[in-house]
């Protein structure tokens, strides 16, 4: 099986009428994803690809038992449709809208884990399990079923290094793209203690970039309690300090956030930390022969 969503995941889709709700939720109808409602206020008693509009979460999971949202709604709604969903009792909160404010994003992962709820993002491209369902972005052809589980910052990354592995005949348990931060829910640490514990992976690779902390806190982790091979792939080793790499997160500030401590302490902790996408898939490869 796969992290986080799966063939029990029962999918609303907050902002279902909007552009980017349809456009994703037609996606992700086609990746076997199962939608079984929306939300937009106002637009209650409509359909979008057969899926019923409600006003309100609350009354969608009454009808249709969501355990899974997935929200496209704009910066200035975001956190009070994402409260909305945490108060009607949902497992996973897959958040993609970028350019929160910063004290909106503070409020919000507090509730979220006040509440048990998994938040991934804000600002992520999502989850998807190859040959299952996809909460999010992640474009299906790229990806295939198999026993390597990824977790990146960087959706854009996460695509690549999951085509690359497909080219190469590699498959993916799951793959969990978390947003490029500088504030995020889910983080990789708890992709990985999640992907040690689950019997489809094999294999764990760690997609990083500069700035903040994430990777070492996940090194911490995998030197205490992980025993799966971990390969390692960090970008923006040649940015300069105090510039922003794409990603408001990716900001190297003095020695803090630097690649050079990222991979020292990733090597550290026994992780094999690679240059290049072609020596990530390579690596990869001489794990799973091992198996």
């Amino acid at each position: 099986m796969s992290i986080l969503i799966g063939c029990e995941s029962r999918v609303l889709v907050q902002a279902i009428t909007g552009k980017s709700g349809q456009l994703q939720t037609k996606a992700m109808l086609e990746a076997g994803t199962n939608i079984v409602a929306g939300v937009t206020p106002g637009k209650g008693g409509q359909s979008v690809f057969g899926i019923p509009v409600y006003n309100y979460v609350s009354e969608a999971k009454r009808e249709h038992g969501i355990n899974t949202v997935i929200s496209f709604v704009p910066p200035a709604g975001a956190k009070d449709s994402c409260i909305e969903a945490i108060d009607a009792g949902i497992d996973l909160l897959v958040l993609t809208t970028e350019e929160m404010a910063t004290e909106d994003v503070v409020e919000l992962l507090a509730y979220a884990k006040a509440h048990n709820t998994v938040l991934v993002g804000p600002g992520c491209a999502g989850v998807i399990a190859p040959g299952v369902c996809k909460v999010g972005a992640h474009p299906v052809s790229f990806f295939m079923p198999g026993s390597v589980g990824i977790v990146s910052k960087s959706g854009a990354l996460s695509y690549e290094i999951g085509k690359t592995l497909s080219d190469a005949g590699i498959g993916q348990s799951g793959v969990v793209a978390i947003g490029g931060g500088p504030l995020w829910g889910f983080t990789q640490r708890d992709a990985i203690e999640l992907y040690e514990k689950d019997e489809q992976t094999k294999v764990i690779v760690l997609l990083g970039e500069i700035g903040g902390s994430s990777e070492e806190d996940a090194a911490a982790y995998i030197k205490q309690h992980v025993s799966k091979p971990v390969v390692s792939l960090i970008v923006g080793r040649n940015a300069p300090t105090g510039k922003s790499l794409g990603h408001a997160g990716a900001i190297v500030s003095g020695n803090v956030g630097t690649a050079e401590t990222k991979i020292r302490a990733l090597k550290d902790a026994g992780v094999c930390v690679v240059n290049s996408p072609r020596e990530l898939t390579e690596a990869v490869c001489q794990y799973l022969n091992k198996e």
